[in-house]
């Protein structure tokens, strides 16, 4: 067993530990933590397919700027746990007749021939000076320029919803209402006293 696929069974198994373990851990902020790690692992499978713009990509805009942006709305919205672990179990019946079919469909597919390692040639070896930079924006700019758009303007209404999100009115905010302070009527807000003098 060479060097390169000991590292790729290393990577890929802590790919989908990391993956595991976003599902099954009870804090969301450790499974925002293990979704980084499963991103870190992914980059380590592009680089050893020659991929480096990709592994890049994958790791400042992941985790530089979607998983902090995750973070900050997993700590800010403070999420009651107590209150959403009380429906657990009403909804677990719901959630197996959901999963087994997809368990069946996935044990299907990876056990047919489908994924025969004949039909799947090694990865093909670039020279020093190839540029994986410029054939992925030649690709992307032609063939998928509809999917590339249609993706941005997906991640810019998650940006917004996730501001909008993070922006509710909080109790200790004492701000003025205009609305009402320009309502006012004099009789409302001064109370004349007629005091006798002493």
């Amino acid at each position: 067993m060479s060097f390169e696929v000991i590292v790729f069974y290393l990577f890929a198994g802590l790919t989908l530990a990391a993956a595991f373990l976003v599902i099954v851990v009870r804090n969301p902020v450790h499974a925002a933590l293990s979704l980084i790690l499963c991103f870190f692992s992914s980059a380590g499978l592009w680089l050893l397919l020659e991929a480096e713009f990709l592994a890049i990509v994958l790791v400042l805009v992941y985790v530089g700027a979607v998983m902090v942006l995750f973070m900050f709305v997993v700590m800010m919205l403070d999420i009651n746990l107590a209150e959403i672990r009380k429906g657990f179990l009403k909804y677990l019946a719901l959630a197996l007749a959901v999963v087994a079919p997809m368990i069946l469909v996935i044990g299907a597919v990876a056990s047919s021939s489908y994924f025969d390692m004949p039909k799947y040639s090694a990865a093909v070896k670039q020279v020093a000076d190839h540029n994986n930079t410029y054939e992925i924006g030649k690709e992307l700019f032609t063939k998928y320029v509809w999917p590339f758009e249609i993706a941005a303007v997906i991640l810019l209404v998650a940006i917004v919803a996730a501001i909008a999100l993070t922006l509710r009115t909080s109790r200790q905010l004492k701000n003025p209402n205009v609305e009402q302070q320009l309502s006012v009527e004099r009789d409302k807000r001064i109370r004349l006293v007629d005091m006798g003098a002493e």
